[in-house]
């Protein structure tokens, strides 16, 4: 976060209307600043230059260049924390995850769609502020028609994890890439796996989708009752809480509207403390980078509970917010490099000795959070 000054915001959308409402949404925002809007890209490069944002916002379809082109050419030249402001309609929200490849550190939906004005000003000044601790990283060079693509990272072997066992993996900022690159190294035959990202409704289908074509397993957006089963990935819906229960020896989700859980939802936190109470020593937990502290109490949670527990580590984080809370409350296990959290993941091999300080088994896992989580019946 910037010390002693306010954080400068540059808005460019090629909708006068947007521009209003973006603005004022951050207006009352003590540590923010908007220090200027453009309509298009060639206004904003000149802006840049003359007014040093350090943020920026950035709509995906524009007049002269589109935002996409104008992403890749900002990230090259003069890297800068973009957030973008994309429409739901399904090539817009394919649009807005390639900005994300490209290194975009944030996604919203338009104003005037989902969002009342309170959701927008609370959601914009935070994914704001996110942006702004962003570690920003320049993307690889892409390959020409010509030229051969890198190659992937290597997927590990299948694992010899025990039956029954349960992966979950929570992030935010920067985390559409960084779960990318650890269900990439994973097996087809790997533990079914549950996923919490804060991301917009609509995008999270999105999301999920492209997750579907890149990886081994399969990776869809979770609806209430699925059930989870090895080799499959559930994404929670953008705008839902999402939660695993346990009937018998079937895992299953339920996916549920609900209060804002450290100012999310979806909240990682949700899904942890119900892995916690569902899967015990049979899961493993991993935190990857984002803004905050949602998902650390749930690690914890998950640890107690005899779970094996992983956060990410600083130099590889986007932002380290979430897993430096997870670090500070003793949360997790190993504390590791983006690269090695898949390998880790898999490596929780048999059942964690349950820690000293487990909690008894009448104790309530999800003491402290809202009903959405405590009542699962």
């Amino acid at each position: 976060m910037l010390a002693n000054r306010k954080i400068r915001v540059l808005i460019v959308d090629d909708s006068a209307i947007v521009r209003r409402i973006l603005s004022e949404a951050l207006s009352g925002e003590s540590d923010i600043e908007v220090v200027g809007t453009a309509p298009d890209p060639y206004v904003a490069r000149d802006k840049i230059l003359a007014l040093r944002p350090d943020v920026l916002t950035l709509d995906i379809e524009m007049p002269r260049m589109d935002g996409l082109t104008f992403l890749k050419k900002l990230m090259h030249f003069h890297p800068l924390p973009a957030i973008i402001i994309s429409s739901l309609a399904q090539p817009s929200c394919h649009a807005a995850l390639q900005a994300l490849e490209f290194g975009a550190v944030e996604v919203l939906a338009k104003p005037g769609g989902p969002y009342s004005v309170g959701e927008l000003r609370q959601d914009l000044a935070q994914k704001v502020r996110a942006a702004a601790a962003a570690r920003i990283h320049r993307p690889e060079p892409a390959s020409t028609p010509c030229e051969p693509k890198a190659s992937p990272p290597a997927r590990l072997a299948a694992p010899a994890l025990p039956p029954g066992t349960v992966l979950a993996i929570g992030a935010s900022t920067g985390g559409t890439e960084a779960i990318a690159n650890v269900l990439k190294r994973l097996p087809q035959s790997c533990p079914g796996i549950v996923i919490t990202q804060h991301i917009p409704a609509q995008f999270s289908r999105a999301f999920a989708k492209r997750l579907n074509d890149i990886c081994a397993m399969d990776v869809k957006e979770a609806e209430d009752g699925d059930t989870l089963r090895a080799g499959l990935a559930l994404i929670a819906p953008g705008d839902f809480h999402m939660l695993l229960r346990r009937s018998g020896g079937r895992y299953y989700v339920s996916v549920k509207t609900g209060p804002r859980v450290c100012y999310q939802r979806p909240s990682v936190d949700v899904l942890f403390s119900s892995v916690a109470e569902a899967a015990g020593a049979d899961a493993v937990g991993a935190l990857l980078t984002g803004m905050g502290n949602d998902g650390a109490q749930g690690l914890l949670k998950m640890r107690h509970a005899g779970a094996r527990t992983i956060a990410q580590n600083e130099a590889t984080c986007v932002v380290y917010g979430m897993p430096r809370e997870a670090v500070e409350l003793g949360a997790a296990e190993q504390v590791l490099p983006l690269p090695a959290i898949a390998e880790a993941m898999l490596a929780a091999r048999g059942r964690r000795a349950l820690s000293a300080d487990r909690p008894s088994p009448d104790t309530n896992l999800n003491q402290g959070y809202p009903a959405v989580v405590a009542n699962q019946g």
